[in-house]
């Protein structure tokens, strides 16, 4: 596998510092029964790690010392985590939102029958990727049979509320397809809403459009296609100073399956440390710190080459687009 983490972290890349922090976003483990060509993740069905009930815990802990507003729950396909269920259940307790990034084939997995049941009596936001709304395009990027199965797990959703309950909503998730930044993130959305109805009677709330990230798989990619150099320069060359403001890592703390914390998961997949920090910081460390508040408000954020890619065009965030 090509890396393109030497690279990166030569490109330098504008100072970002914290503000207070309302999201976690937990990699639950990068086991997923996908093995999608533009995951930053490496994930697939051959993968093994996953974050233990005693992370988890502590990640609870956390949520009560800071008052966190949002779990983000990400993978891997984040459900096959043996403890998902349990996790969703004792954090909606505590009134945090849930965040489930879905991959929509798992709803139809044999043993996921009552997934999306359970997502919905939780009233768990499901943001779920779908890269395009043709399934030439999706079976490109994802394999075949991934759109039917996709559509599939759009309407069974859409019978449960998704898309229709202010308590159940939907958002779906657009990527390029190829080595481009994403087109208007409201011209997006209104084709992928007319066309989804207008074919298979899918409705949904939002879709956000997220720029491909030059790491792990589709960084490896670009190495392989010699396009790595090309990318940077587009993603450099559309750089907006106005996105700073927003990104993500301002307000979101990335934890992964270890207990490890990371200023974003991009970071995370990097390993490239918290902040300034020269070695891992757990989470045990930071839950030492917030005995009495927030200990990273207005630290400097770890940057690198691949951050272009959030403030790039339109920007791009686990939110979609920064500025649409």
């Amino acid at each position: 596998m090509f890396d393109t983490k030497p690279l990166l972290v030569k490109i330098p890349f504008p100072p970002v510092r914290r503000d207070s922090l309302k999201t976690l976003q937990l990699n639950l483990g990068y086991r997923c029964n996908l093995s999608c060509m533009h995951c930053h993740v490496n994930a697939g069905p051959t993968r093994y790690e996953s974050m233990e009930r005693d992370i988890l815990e502590l990640v609870l802990q956390l949520v009560i010392k800071l008052n966190i507003e949002t779990l983000d729950l990400t993978g891997g396909a984040p459900e096959l985590n043996p403890h998902f269920r349990w996790l969703v259940g004792a954090a909606t307790e505590l009134g945090v939102s849930i965040i489930d990034r879905c991959n929509l084939t798992i709803l139809n997995e044999p043993e996921q029958e009552n997934l999306a049941e359970f997502l919905a009596y939780h009233g768990v936001t499901i943001v779920a990727s779908l890269p395009c709304y043709q399934e030439q395009n999706v079976t490109k990027q994802r394999g075949k049979k991934v759109f039917g199965s996709s559509i599939k797990a759009l309407l069974l959703l859409n019978s449960l509320g998704y898309g229709k309950d202010d308590n159940r909503i939907l958002n779906l998730v657009y990527n390029p397809t190829g080595e481009y930044l994403p087109a208007s993130q409201q011209e997006l959305q209104a084709a992928y809403k007319r066309e989804l109805k207008k074919n298979y009677g899918v409705i949904f709330n939002n879709l956000f459009s997220l720029a491909n990230m030059p790491i792990k798989r589709y960084g490896g990619y670009l190495l392989a296609t010699d396009k790595f150099t090309s990318y940077m320069q587009l993603l450099k060359g559309a750089h907006q100073e106005n996105n700073l403001h927003t990104v993500m890592c301002r307000s979101l703390l990335s934890i992964d399956y270890r207990g490890f914390v990371y200023d974003c998961d991009f970071n995370q997949m990097l390993g490239l440390p918290l902040g300034a920090s020269t070695r891992n910081v757990h989470l045990r460390d930071v839950l030492e710190a917030a005995e009495f508040e927030d200990p990273l408000i207005g630290r400097a954020v770890r940057v690198a080459g691949h951050c272009y890619g959030c403030t790039a065009g339109q920007g791009s965030s686990c939110g979609g687009a920064l500025n649409s």
